[in-house]
């Protein structure tokens, strides 16, 4: 009868995975369906822990003092990052899932050979292998990401021939794991397979630079999603099973969305080592830059019919989301139409600048898509760049030797009007100058984004 209870349990904990899923899908309900898959996750372990008979008083006060424990550091750690730091906790949380399934392998294997089971099956070895494998290889590269996202690993690592070192460790673990199928399964080789496999995350995200970062820690969430599903294999649970190929398949599609909107095939984002800081390439621009005053600036947004404002990274870090609202509510008093302008990577995640200016209450009908907003900047009187560098430099459409030719940008050169607002001069996340510095229509902006935006609402006020 308790069979029963828990497979409706897991059966509604998956349901709600998937509708969870499909309300993230929209800003609107995103909140929502977050609430929806924690609460179908709380009750599946709920009802494994209830309806399993084989733990001990011990066992159960240890699950128990565990999920406390992991509750609070998690509620904490959540509560403190700033949004600017978000894409560093999805790595650092995604290591820790991979952890987690490289240890469940590690640890029934263990169970198997002591409790006697000598005749495991392929199956059993294939899942064993698959989640250890490629939860070690998630776990190990997503700290690297995480150290790279927050500076503590700032230079680049390539050695010579990197790629085929790294197919060689890669095609090595593979050959270690069929020696342990066919017939060589033993704890130490097992810990010898973990620790190529931690070596191989680590090699396979060490060349990889920071503006591929982002795509970098979606695919290695897809990676953490399948070991975990490897382990509902090992288990026979369902939930552990569903879940993890949806997180594996969400993290795939991610990824190579992601991969369009820079439209970079995945291989080239792996082995490309694009985004290394001061070694990307591009032709030398030339021309001279023109600055402007708070005063002037507010003059010219003030009497504009259209206004569009593209958020960035700055503006995540200067914390500025709430200041943009402001100005927008005062240039919406005096008849101006404001809208954003959202590139699908902007702030380093897509839906970050989304989530950021949701802080702030701006509406959602506001927010407007890559591809829908380009044919307007024509007919927009001032684009406000804050922050962004990258999703708005015209070489991704001018310049063939550009690392970053080809990507979709937000054509903000079309608009009558730029305004880029901007600490310095200093080159973007991808390391690269920007032609529309030098554009005749643009004016520099300088300051942070939040003091710039203060100074510019004020001087609004006064006209």
């Amino acid at each position: 009868m308790k069979l029963y209870w828990l497979e409706l349990i897991y059966l509604l904990g998956s349901v709600s995975f998937i509708a969870g899923l499909k309300l993230m899908g929209n800003p609107k309900t995103a909140r929502k369906g977050n609430l929806i898959g924690a609460a179908g996750m709380t009750l599946a372990i709920i009802g494994t822990i209830v309806f399993q008979n084989n733990y001990n008083p011990v066992i159960l006060s240890l699950i128990f003092v565990a999920i406390a424990l992991g509750t609070l550091v998690g509620l904490r750690t959540a509560n403190s990052v700033p949004m600017t730091k978000m894409p560093e906790l999805v790595s650092l949380f995604n290591g820790m899932g991979g952890a987690c399934a490289a240890l469940i392998s590690l640890i029934e294997f263990y169970h198997m050979q002591h409790n006697g089971l000598q005749h495991i099956s392929a199956g059993t070895y294939i899942a064993i292998l698959g989640g250890m494998i490629i939860g070690s290889v998630s776990f190990s590269g997503s700290i690297i990401a995480f150290l790279k996202l927050n500076g503590s690993m700032k230079k680049p690592i390539r050695l010579p021939s990197y790629n085929v070192i790294n197919n060689i460790i890669l095609l090595a673990t593979l050959a270690m794991a069929v020696i342990f199928t066919l017939g060589n399964a033993n704890m130490p080789f097992l810990l010898a397979i973990f620790a190529i496999a931690l070596l191989y995350g680590i090699m396979f995200t060490v060349p990889i630079g920071g503006a591929d970062m982002p795509v970098v820690i979606s695919l290695l969430n897809s990676f953490t999603g399948v070991a975990a599903a490897f382990g509902g294999f090992l288990y026979d649970n369902k939930i552990m099973l569903i879940g993890g190929i949806l997180v594996g398949s969400a993290g795939t599609l991610l990824t190579f969305a992601m991969c369009k909107a820079m439209n970079r095939p995945l291989s080239n984002v792996i082995f490309g080592s694009f985004g290394d800081t001061g070694e990307a390439g591009g032709s030398e621009t030339k021309g001279s830059i023109k600055d402007i005053t708070a005063s002037d600036l507010a003059v010219m947004l003030a009497y504009s019919k259209k206004v569009v404002i593209v958020p960035g990274y700055g503006l995540a870090v200067a914390q500025a989301q709430h200041a943009v609202k402001e100005l927008e509510d005062l240039l919406e008093e005096k008849g101006v139409e404001v809208k954003y302008a959202i590139h699908p990577v902007a702030g380093r995640m897509p839906g970050h600048m989304n989530v950021l200016l949701a802080e702030a209450n701006v509406s959602y009908d506001k927010l407007v898509e890559m591809e829908e907003i380009n044919p307007e900047f024509e007919q927009t009187d001032v684009v406000l760049v804050i922050g962004a560098n990258d999703v708005v430099n015209p070489a991704a459409k001018t310049d063939p030797s550009s690392p970053i030719y080809g990507m979709p940008i937000l054509e903000v050169d079309k608009a009558k009007h730029i305004i880029v607002n901007k600490r310095s001069m200093n080159a973007g996340y991808a390391g690269i100058d920007n032609l529309l510095f030098y554009n005749p229509k643009t004016y520099m902006y300088f300051g942070d984004a939040k003091k710039a935006l203060m100074d510019l609402i004020a001087e609004i006020k006064q006209l």
